[in-house]
């Protein structure tokens, strides 16, 4: 009989540990936090050649990766809920971004994609693999593949296939390379910050 994995602890629950009384006070914290974060990452942009790139895929891995796949996913869905109700959450100018449109639109399918990437990287966080350079970049290069799978197969319904790798990869394919190792450095390196990091 094969033995069951036991679960690490994720990033969030060793700085912030979990309790029957403030558990959730914790996550309402810990979703609201990490909204107000992708909404940042959403409107600051870094001019990068051939576009413009944001933070947001690096922030939605992240949060993955730090809060484990119930509370990463959940985290993301409140922002997706957020964005549906109006608030100017998604990518654009800081008035803008806003509304249920954004969630059947061109960019749906890459939405969806965060909330299923940043469970997945939650999922494999609590493996461990976001303990060591190799393993926590593989785990946000998987989320990322989850995000333009999800993201391409939409945005080709609307445009055509050539038209979705020509407009929705091969611009950010440099600035995605960029933000996974830079993720993927700094996990590891903040499991050694607070001393529980793999030797």
């Amino acid at each position: 009989m094969q033995a069951v994995q036991t679960l690490q602890p994720t990033l969030a629950s060793a700085l912030w540990p979990s309790s029957t009384k403030s558990g959730a006070l914790r996550a309402a914290v810990l979703m609201v936090l990490g909204t107000v974060a992708l909404w940042l990452s959403a409107k600051i942009q870094v001019p990068l050649i051939p576009v413009p790139i944001t933070m947001q895929t690096l922030v939605v891995l992240v949060i993955g990766v730090a809060y484990g796949w119930k509370l990463g996913g959940a985290t993301v869905l409140l922002y997706l809920a957020e964005g549906a109700v109006g608030l100017p959450v998604f990518a654009g100018n800081w008035s803008e971004g806003g509304g249920f449109h954004h969630l059947y639109g061109p960019t749906a399918g890459y939405l969806v994609g965060f909330a299923v990437a940043a469970a997945i990287c939650g999922a494999l966080a609590e493996r461990g693999w976001d303990r060591s350079l190799l393993k926590a970049g593989a785990a946000m290069v998987i989320g990322n593949l989850v995000i333009y799978a999800l993201g391409l197969t939409w945005l080709a319904i609307q445009i055509g296939l050539g038209d979705a790798l020509k407009y929705g990869l091969v611009p950010f394919l440099v600035g995605d390379a960029l933000k996974i190792a830079l993720g993927a450095c700094l996990l590891p390196a903040t499991w050694r910050l607070i001393g529980r990091g793999k030797k």
